[in-house]
């Protein structure tokens, strides 16, 4: 009786996360001059989210000019030709508004939530920055000391701060992904203004662009203004990405970091499929059964059985081109690495060979429509997803048919790709050790 009553409580739940549910709207095109346009029209909230993806990343750096992309995500804020200096964050706070902005290894990403009655102004903030951004000297050398500080905060000085970094290094041989978008401080010292300037007019240009806006705004208002301030921005040169393929790993890599920590960290990496394929939704729904939540296979045994671990995590971590899974755990007082690891290995072992139970898989199912769901509660979430669906997927539909790719995935899926991507001979593990 109590298995049934779990089995109906799991199945109105997913009932009631299905009908919550509903499409989102949307209207695309394109500008003659390559921008695309994704417009989401919403009067529930007087709040519009004006935002802009670029197709440009840490992977499409100079290897000798890493950590342009995230700079640039910095510099980007310095100002315009129509804007002084310092003064970019103003026009939106002043006008009760929010901005940010973040870099990823595939692309650039800025944003202002603004009060519906601003939309104008969100669009002209965005086309200065596309057109007129100060790439000069002084904000160059300003924003230097900014990242500098970052990465210290950030990396150097955070526990466990540089496992990323070490991971990806070894887990590349190739593919510009062997570094992160945080880069390298000398390269970005041993850079000259003329290599900045460059990195603009190359990248920062409509056709490798996507405008994405969502929120209270009129359709027909919104086409008008974004082709007063975006129409006359001149089309770029057609930029040729990297084409390097990074090869089969056939052989585990093993190391040991010394840290200024007090426990014993283990950071294991996986080869694992690009995004937007099939087996990217098996290893998402996998990495879900090892570690979300407090109940998850690896928290429950790790943490709380064996008491081997204050945390422990699985994730993947997904990428335009064949990204990384990624297991972690930080060791309880006198416990080895290698006992962690040894835990970890063997649930993943259990993947392989044990199909998971019909109500995890059903928990499963609902988590994964709960996750979806909550991903479109906010317009910038909105805005962001049909940029990223557009650009990484080449599909916007997607916003309103992913839910699909995930329940096509069944049973044998997740213990297939468990078999296929977490082996030995596919991994970097690292042992992080407190300095002696």
């Amino acid at each position: 009786m109590k298995g049934l009553l779990t089995g109906l409580t799991l199945l109105v739940a997913g009932m009631s996360v299905s009908q919550a549910q509903q499409k989102i709207k949307y209207v695309e095109y394109d500008l003659p001059n390559g921008l695309h346009v994704i417009l989401h029209e919403d009067h529930s909230t007087p709040i519009v989210a004006v935002s802009v993806m670029y197709h440009v990343g840490s992977k499409n750096e100079d290897p000798s000019r890493t950590g342009f992309a995230h700079f640039f995500e910095h510099l980007m804020f310095e100002g315009s030709a129509n804007i002084p200096r310092g003064e970019y964050s103003n026009f939106v706070e002043k006008a009760g508004g929010a901005l940010n902005a973040n870099t990823s290894q595939d692309r650039t990403f800025y944003y202002d939530l603004l009060p519906s009655n601003q939309l104008e102004l969100g669009i002209w903030l965005e086309s200065e920055r596309m057109m007129h951004a100060k790439v000069d000297s002084i904000g160059i050398a300003t924003q230097r000391e900014v990242v500098k500080e970052e990465k210290r905060q950030r990396v150097d000085n955070q526990p466990y701060g540089s496992f990323q970094a070490e991971i990806m290094k070894r887990a590349y041989t190739v593919h510009p992904y062997q570094w992160t978008p945080i880069g390298s401080m000398d390269d970005l010292d041993a850079a000259e203004e003329a290599d900045y300037v460059n990195f603009y007019k190359k990248f920062y240009i409509p056709n490798n662009a996507c405008l994405s806006i969502a929120g209270d705004l009129d359709i027909k208002a919104t086409k008008k203004l974004i082709s007063a301030y975006f129409s006359e921005i001149p089309k770029g040169a057609d930029i040729v990405r990297p084409s390097i393929v990074e090869p089969v790993k056939t052989t585990q890599v093993r190391d040991t970091i010394f840290d200024n920590i007090q426990l014993p960290g283990v950071m294991m990496a996986f080869h694992s499929p690009a995004l937007g394929t099939d087996d990217a939704y098996a290893m998402d729904m996998l990495s879900m059964i090892l570690s979300q939540g407090s109940s998850s296979r690896l928290n429950k045994r790790i943490v709380e059985e064996e008491q081997k671990a204050v945390y422990v995590g699985a994730f993947p971590f997904p990428l335009e081109d064949p990204g990384i899974f990624i297991a972690l755990s930080i060791a309880n007082q006198g416990v080895q690495p290698n006992e962690v690891e040894s835990s970890i290995m063997d649930e993943v072992a259990k993947l392989q060979t044990q199909l998971i139970t019909e109500n995890e898989f059903q928990k499963l199912q609902n988590q994964i429509e709960n996750d979806v769901v909550g991903g479109y509660s906010s317009q910038a979430g909105i805005a962001e997803n049909l940029a990223q669906y557009y650009m990484y997927y080449g599909s916007t539909k997607l916003i309103n048919t992913e839910i699909k790719k995930y329940r096509a995935v069944t049973r044998e899926d997740i213990m297939a790709v468990a078999t296929k991507y977490l082996t030995v001979n596919n991994s970097v593990v690292l042992y992080y050790l407190p300095k002696q």
